[in-house]
């Protein structure tokens, strides 16, 4: 089995150093041939491709794919095709895999294709959330890592000819959010069984909370409003709407658990703070999804009633 791991990223040099050399620290082992690092460069202006360029002898199983701008959907569309081999593997470029991960993915591929007598599957590893830049993977495995998403890029593995099937990414996604889930809409019509890998472990690095990033978090939330209104208009159904919390339920939940907007971005910001320099970052990010989801959901419902 030959695997083509995709990569999209944009601006992440430091952690994109992490997660190559972890890739090339792979300890092959039957059903894995041999693997490749399809890493696709959207537009980046920071140092990404002359430190890429720099260091290719480290890097023996990367190949860098340029393109202008135009978001990860768009990437991982030009990273299959320029992929050489039969199973695609998709990670994002802040995530730290352990040496056995592409086995872990191979072999639990091939027993479901064995058991199920076709490749209608795809595996989906497990992603476990830390703040840790300098040891990423010693984080322990946490409760809020568990995810119900389907499909959801940030560590699954599938079938080439199964995804091209489906019909890949749509580009039309250019903001943030939902492309892959919307994918994985396709996927269901086709059949196709999620098979978890809890085994194949990947660590998703983000720096821990500061009040400087709450604006690009909230920026962040309106266009996954945007993108999940395309989600919705592709795939008009009960399911989706719970999804992208497009329902009355979660319009009053929020208005509730923020008792009405009182409790929001500015209010907190002082207890954010207080948090913050007690070292208790994590906490703090899990108050601010409160008056986050807020914003969410009335941008789009903001959105539906422009269009």
């Amino acid at each position: 089995m030959f695997l083509s791991v995709v990569i999209p990223t944009y601006n992440r040099l430091p952690i994109l150093r992490k997660c190559l050399l972890a890739l090339e620290a792979q300890q092959l082992a039957a059903p894995v041939e041999d693997f490749e690092v399809v890493l696709v460069d959207d537009g980046s202006t920071d140092d990404t491709v002359t430190w890429l360029e720099q260091q290719a002898d480290l890097l023996p199983h990367v190949r860098l794919i340029r393109q202008e701008h135009g978001g990860p959907a768009e990437g991982r569309n030009r990273g299959v095709d320029h992929a050489h081999g039969d199973v695609i593997v998709f990670i994002d470029s802040d995530l730290v895999v352990l040496p056995d991960f592409l086995c872990c993915h191979a072999r639990a591929l091939q027993r479901s294709w064995q058991s199920r007598g076709d490749k209608l599957c795809f595996t989906y590893g497990a992603v476990i959330n830390t703040a840790n830049f300098e040891a990423p993977t010693s984080e322990p495995h946490k409760l809020n890592d568990h995810s119900w998403a389907y499909f959801a890029t940030g560590n699954v593995a599938i079938d080439r000819e199964l995804l091209e099937r489906a019909g890949l990414f749509d580009t039309s996604f250019r903001l943030y959010g939902w492309e892959d889930l919307e994918l994985g809409e396709r996927l269901r019509r086709l059949g196709v069984v999620l098979v978890r890998c809890p085994e194949a472990a990947g660590y998703h690095w983000h720096p821990p909370l500061s009040l400087e990033q709450i604006p690009d978090l909230i920026r962040v939330e309106r266009e996954r409003a945007k993108m999940g209104l395309v989600f919705f208009r592709k795939h008009p159904t009960r399911r989706v709407r719970f999804i992208i919390q497009y329902t009355w339920l979660h319009r009053a939940l929020w208005e509730l658990l923020t008792l009405g907007g009182l409790l929001n971005e500015r209010s907190l910001r002082p207890l954010l703070a207080w948090l913050i320099r007690h070292g208790k970052a994590g906490l703090a990010m899990e108050l601010l999804r409160l008056p986050l989801n807020r914003i969410g959901v009335r941008a789009l419902y903001g959105e539906a009633r422009q269009a």
